[in-house]
C-alpha cells in the first residue's frame, strides 16, 4: 500500500496537468526556472506516495558503523555490505580498535566486497582520523566529513542526512540519471548536479529526494532499457516519450 507523502507536498490534480517538461524527442525550449522547481515538487511527491520514508539499507548500530558501511558500499551493493559489517563490527566495535587493526585483518573481514584492499585502507586511515582529529566522533559538518579518508559528498550526505538530520542530495549514479532524464539537470558531475537539485528543491526534500530516485532507479528507470510504461512519472518526464515505446524489463 503506498505511504503518504511525509512532507505535504501532495499536488493537485490539476497542478500536475498543466505540468508539461519540455519535450525531449526535438531541441527543447529552455524550461523557465519556476516552472522546473514546481514539477520537482510534483515529482518529489509522486515519489513520496511511492516509496513513502526512507530507512538507511545499510545495518548499522551507531554512526561510527554507519559510516564504514557508506565507505564500503562503494561501487558494492547494500545486501553484500550486510554481510560482512556484523562480523566487522563485532571485532572491531569503535573506531579506536579499528585504527589498531592490521590491515591484513581488516581485508579478511571484507575480502568478499570488491576494492577490498583499497577499502580496508580507508577504514583504518579514517578510524585513525576520527580518533586523533575527532576524540573517536564522527562530525557532522560537510567540510569535516569530506577530510576524512574514503569519505566523497555523497557519503558525507548519507551521513549528514540519516545520523545528524541534516539535509542532503546524496548523487550516486542512479540519482544523476534520473535527475538528467528527468531534465532536472543538464550536468554530468554530481558536485553540479547536487547544486542544481538544491537550488530548484526546498531542503527539507533533499534527503529522502535523492534516496527515492535511486530506489526508482533501481526498480523502474534502469540504466539501459528504462521502464516507461510502467513509470508513473511519465507525465513529468521529458525523456519518456523516447522511451515509451521500448518493452520494458520486468521488475528485479
Amino acid at each position: 500500500m503506498p505511504a503518504r507523502a511525509p512532507f505535504g507536498f501532495d499536488a493537485p490534480a490539476e497542478a500536475l496537468d498543466r505540468l508539461t517538461p519540455p519535450s525531449a524527442s526535438a531541441r527543447p525550449r529552455r524550461e523557465r526556472q519556476a516552472d522546473k522547481a514546481e514539477r520537482a515538487l510534483a515529482i518529489a511527491a509522486e515519489l513520496a506516495s511511492l516509496y513513502g520514508e526512507v530507512d538507511c539499507p545499510l545495518i548499522h548500530r551507531n554512526t561510527f558503523e554507519l559510516l564504514m558501511a557508506v565507505i564500503l558500499s562503494a561501487q558494492c551493493t547494500d545486501a553484500a555490505v550486510n554481510k560482512v559489517t556484523p562480523a566487522l563490527f563485532e571485532r572491531y566495535p569503535d573506531p579506536s580498535t579499528l585504527s589498531q587493526a592490521s590491515l591484513s585483518d581488516i581485508e579478511s573481514c571484507i575480502r568478499t566486497l570488491g576494492l577490498f584492499r583499497a577499502k580496508a585502507k580507508s577504514l583504518k586511515r579514517c578510524a585513525g582520523q576520527l580518533v586523533e582529529v575527532h576524540h573517536g566522533e564522527v562530525p557532522s559538518s560537510m567540510d569535516e566529513l569530506t577530510k576524512l579518508a574514503g569519505v566523497g559528498r555523497k557519503t558525507a550526505n548519507v551521513i549528514r542526512g540519516h545520523a545528524f538530520g541534516e539535509p542532503g542530495i546524496a548523487v550516486d549514479t542512479h540519482c544523476r540519471r534520473l535527475s538528467r532524464r528527468l531534465g532536472l539537470t543538464r550536468n554530468q558531475d554530481p558536485v553540479k548536479i547536487e547544486a542544481d537539485l538544491a537550488r530548484i528543491l526546498p531542503p527539507v526534500e533533499w534527503t529522502n529526494f535523492s534516496h527515492r530516485l535511486i530506489i526508482h532507479g533501481r526498480r523502474v528507470c534502469f540504466a539501459r532499457q528504462p521502464a516507461c510504461a510502467r513509470c508513473t512519472l511519465n507525465r513529468l518526464c521529458p525523456s519518456a516519450s523516447q522511451s515509451t515505446s521500448r518493452s520494458a524489463p520486468a521488475a528485479p
